[in-house]
C-alpha cells in the first residue's frame, strides 16, 4: 500500500460506494433501516389554518404520505370544509396520501380538566372529535384515512429504571368524586416503632398511595365517632327521662306548654341528641355508598355482612322502616356501621390512568362506532390511531398503551353487537377501525429516567401489533425536540425491527415530525431524513441510495488531492467532454491545431 501525505493508496482508482455492497448506515446506527422515500411523509405547519399553502409546500418536495393539522381546535374550526376536499383533490393529482392530525391542546378524551372531571367535558371532547372525523374523510375518497388522536393531555405516572427494573416514580393520582389530581413521589418517613429511627423508611408512590386512603377514609370515620358519642351522653342523661314523654310530644298527644320547665330541658336534650343522630346517620349512610361504589370486591363482601347487622339492630324486616323514636337502638346501630366502616378502605384515590381509562375508552369507542355507522355504506370508514405520549402524561407506557386500545376495542364490540352487529363482525371492525400512532420520539424521552434502548424496544413491543400509523422523530431523550432521524440517539432501527416483526409496519404510513429542524434551520429535512433511513435515489427500491450520494460521483474528479491533480483527469481520462473544442469535446481550447504549441492547463 502507497502513501503519500495524508493519503493511503491501494489502488490506482479507488471509486465510490458499490449498490452491490450498500454499506450504508455506518454513520447513523441508530436508524440503520431502509425505508424507501415514497413511504416516508411530512407534517404541515400546525400553526396554520391554511393547510392548502402548507400542503403545496409540501408536495413540491416530492412528498408522498402528508399529515395535515393543528395544534388547537379553534385553530382547526377555521379551515373551511372546502379546504379538506380541495386538498383531496391536490392528493389525487400528485399521488399523494393524506392522513389527519387531530387538535392537541384542550383535547383530553377522558374528559378530565383542571377543574376536575364531568361526564360533561367527555361528551364535549367526543362531539369535537366526531367533527374532525366527519371533516377528515374528506381529504380521501378511498377511505381508512388515519386520524391520530393523542391518547392523553394530563399528567400521568412517571417511571425509572432502576437496577431492579422498571419502577413508579412519581404516581398522579385522582379523587374519584371530584376529579381533582395530584402527585405522589417516594416519601421518607419517620416512625416511632422503628429500632433505627434516624435512618427512616422509604415509602415508594404506590404504598404513599394507600397510606393516603387509608388516612382520608379515617378521618372521614372518625369525624362521625365525635358526633355520635356526644348524642350518646345527651341521651345517657335524658333518655330514661324523657323517653315516653319525647314520643308523645313528637306524635302530638301532648304540647310543650303542658309540660313543666325541668322537663322542657330533659326533652330539648334528647331533641340535640336525636338531631345529632340523624347527621350521623346521613353521614355514615353516605361513606357506606362511597364504600361500596369505590370499595374492592372483599370490600363489599364486608359491606354486605355490615348491612344485614345494621338492619337487624334496626329491627327492621322486609322493607318496613325502623322505629324512628327508638333512639337507643338508633345509636346501637350507627355504632355498627361506624365500626364495619372503619374495616374497610374504599380507594378513593387512585392513579389518573386507572380512572382515566375507562373514560378515555368509551370516547374512543363512541367516535370510531360513530364513523363505523356514518360511512360504512360509502367506503370511507377512517382509522382512529391513538398517539403515545411522553413520559409524564398519562398513557406513556406500552403496557398502559395496550390496556387503552384494548379496552376502546371492547367498548365498540358492546356498542355494535347492541346495534345488531354479529359479534366476529363488530371484533373484526374494531381492530381495523381503532389502532395506534407510535411515536418513536416519545419513547425515547423515558432516557432522562434511566432506560435504555433495549428498555426503549421492549416498551415498542408491547404495542407493536396495534400500531397502524408511525412518528419518525429524534432528539437526545431529555425534550420532544423534533429532529429529522439520524440526529439524536432514538433507537429508531430497534423500534422499526420490532413493529416490523409484529407484521404492522408494512402497512403503517410514516410521517416525519422534524418541526423542531424546520423552525431553527428554515430548511426542509427531506434530504437528511433520506440520507438517514439509506433510501433508494430511484423508484425501483434499490441502489444507488441516498446515504451514499457524496460517494456516487465515480469520476476522475471525486478529489484525490497532491497525489494524482484534477487537470490529468480531466485532460486524459474523463471522456470526450473535458477535450478541447477542436477533438470534440466542451473545454475552451488553442486557437490553433492541437500541436500548436498551447501549454497544457
Amino acid at each position: 500500500m502507497e502513501k503519500r501525505g495524508d493519503y493511503s493508496i491501494s489502488d490506482i482508482y479507488q471509486g465510490g460506494y458499490s449498490s452491490l455492497k450498500p454499506n450504508y448506515g455506518e454513520l447513523q446506527p441508530e436508524v440503520n433501516f431502509r425505508i424507501a422515500s415514497s413511504e416516508l411523509g411530512a407534517t404541515t405547519n400546525p400553526t396554520t389554518a391554511n393547510q392548502i399553502d402548507a400542503v403545496s409546500k409540501i408536495l413540491n418536495q416530492g412528498i408522498v404520505p402528508i399529515e395535515i393539522g393543528s395544534i388547537h381546535p379553534d385553530q382547526f374550526d377555521q379551515i373551511p370544509k372546502q379546504h379538506f376536499k380541495e386538498i383531496n383533490r391536490l392528493a389525487k393529482l400528485t399521488g399523494a396520501k393524506i392522513s389527519v392530525h387531530a387538535p392537541i391542546q384542550t383535547m383530553e378524551p377522558s374528559g378530565i380538566t383542571e377543574q376536575g372531571w364531568s361526564e360533561e367535558n367527555r361528551q364535549l371532547i367526543e362531539r369535537r372529535l366526531n367533527n374532525v372525523v366527519d371533516r377528515a374523510v374528506e381529504v380521501s375518497d378511498d377511505g381508512g384515512v388515519p386520524i391520530t388522536i393523542h391518547a392523553s393531555n394530563i399528567p400521568g405516572t412517571e417511571y425509572k429504571m432502576t437496577p431492579d427494573g422498571k419502577k413508579v416514580s412519581q404516581l398522579m393520582i385522582i379523587n374519584r368524586e371530584s376529579g381533582r389530581m395530584g402527585p405522589l413521589q417516594e416519601e421518607i418517613r419517620h416512625y416511632p416503632e422503628l429500632q433505627n429511627v434516624e435512618k427512616a423508611k422509604k415509602v415508594d408512590p404506590e404504598e404513599e398511595l394507600k397510606l393516603v386512603n387509608r388516612q382520608v377514609w379515617e378521618k372521614e370515620v372518625s369525624n362521625n365517632v365525635f358526633s355520635k358519642d356526644y348524642a350518646d351522653r345527651m341521651l345517657s342523661e335524658s333518655y330514661p327521662l324523657g323517653k315516653e314523654l319525647y314520643k308523645k310530644l313528637a306524635s302530638g298527644e301532648i304540647s310543650q306548654e303542658n309540660l313543666q320547665p325541668q322537663q322542657v330541658s330533659v326533652i330539648n336534650r334528647i331533641h340535640n341528641a336525636d338531631e345529632y343522630l340523624k347527621n350521623t346517620e346521613m353521614s355514615l349512610r353516605s361513606l357506606f355508598d362511597r364504600a361500596y361504589k369505590f370499595g374492592t370486591e372483599e370490600d363489599r363482601r364486608k359491606l354486605k355482612e355490615i348491612s344485614d347487622k345494621y338492619r337487624q339492630a334496626l329491627g327492621i324486616k322486609g322493607n318496613e322502616k325502623p322505629d324512628r323514636f327508638d333512639l337507643m337502638k338508633k345509636s346501637q346501630a350507627l355504632q355498627i356501621l361506624i365500626n364495619g366502616l372503619s374495616e374497610v378502605t374504599p380507594e378513593m384515590y387512585i392513579p389518573v390512568e386507572k380512572f382515566a381509562i375507562d373514560k378515555s375508552a368509551q370516547t374512543f369507542a363512541n367516535v370510531a362506532f360513530n364513523a363505523f355507522e356514518r360511512y360504512k355504506d360509502t367506503g370511507k370508514v377512517p382509522t382512529l390511531s391513538i398517539e403515545n405520549l411522553y413520559p409524564g402524561m398519562a398513557f406513556s407506557t406500552g403496557k398502559e398503551m395496550k390496556e387503552l386500545i384494548e379496552k376502546s376495542r371492547e367498548k365498540f364490540v358492546e356498542q355494535a353487537v347492541k346495534k345488531g352487529v354479529s359479534e366476529s363482525v363488530a371484533r373484526k371492525e374494531a381492530e381495523k377501525i381503532i389502532g395506534m400512532t407510535l411515536d418513536v420520539g416519545h419513547l425515547n424521552i423515558t432516557k432522562k429516567h434511566g432506560f435504555k434502548d433495549e428498555d426503549i424496544a421492549r416498551e415498542a413491543a408491547e404495542m407493536a401489533k396495534y400500531v397502524k400509523h408511525v412518528h419518525l422523530t429524534d432528539n437526545f431523550g431529555y425534550s420532544d425536540s423534533h429532529l429529522p432521524p439520524g440526529m439524536g440517539n432514538v433507537p429508531i432501527k430497534k423500534i422499526l425491527e420490532k413493529i416490523e416483526k409484529a407484521g404492522t409496519l408494512e402497512g403503517a404510513r410514516k410521517i416525519v415530525e422534524a418541526g423542531g429542524w424546520i423552525q431553527h434551520f428554515q430548511t426542509s429535512p427531506l434530504s437528511y431524513t433520506l440520507e438517514a433511513f439509506g433510501s433508494p435515489i430511484y423508484s425501483m427500491k434499490m441502489g444507488p441510495y441516498w446515504n451514499q450520494a457524496m460517494g456516487y460521483h465515480q469520476d476522475y474528479s471525486g478529489g484525490y488531492g497532491m497525489m494524482l491533480p484534477q487537470v490529468n483527469y480531466e485532460t486524459f481520462g474523463a471522456g470526450f467532454s473535458q477535450l478541447p473544442m477542436e477533438l470534440g469535446g466542451q473545454r475552451m481550447g488553442a486557437q490553433g491545431g492541437r500541436m500548436s504549441g498551447r501549454p497544457m492547463e
